[in-house]
């Protein structure tokens, strides 16, 4: 299954759930996207060539994380640019979230073991602006 979620025409996550399944390459992103994010499944024997590729000079305007949940549950609260509270949603052992826009904010509601990948460098504090997150009793969850 895959989750969407958007704030003003713009979308702030994009929610693979472990159970997604399909045949072939599926991208989730536009070719004009800061990241490339595909789901593949091939059968056994199938040969990817060889490849390297090629310096390309790119222009990244926002830092854009993908999340990969290998263990655990997590509660992901999304917040548009402006940080104001948009929604939440419960990431699982296998999930993977894709967060191009907007805000976010994690509570882990169980033990959690996860990768983060995003671009870099990374600048540290200047990387980020971080505010208060919405309290327990205003959360909404959209499952």
């Amino acid at each position: 299954m895959i989750k969407t979620f958007f704030h003003k025409d713009k979308q702030i996550a994009l929610i693979i759930k472990n159970s997604y399944e399909n045949d072939g390459i599926k991208f989730f992103t536009e070719n004009d996207s800061s990241w490339q994010l595909a789901y593949m499944k091939h059968p056994k024997n199938t040969v990817i060539k060889a490849h390297v590729h090629n310096v390309i000079e790119r222009k990244v305007y926002y830092t854009q994380e993908v999340l990969i949940i290998k263990k655990g549950k997590l509660r992901l609260d999304l917040y548009s640019q402006d940080k104001e509270y948009l929604e939440s949603t419960i990431l699982e052992a296998g999930d993977i979230a894709f967060l191009p826009y907007g805000g976010h904010g994690l509570k882990c509601l169980e033990d959690v073991s996860m990768i983060e990948v995003k671009q870099g460098p990374y600048l540290g504090e200047q990387d980020k602006v971080r505010f208060d997150e919405i309290s327990d009793d205003r959360v909404i969850i959209n499952e």
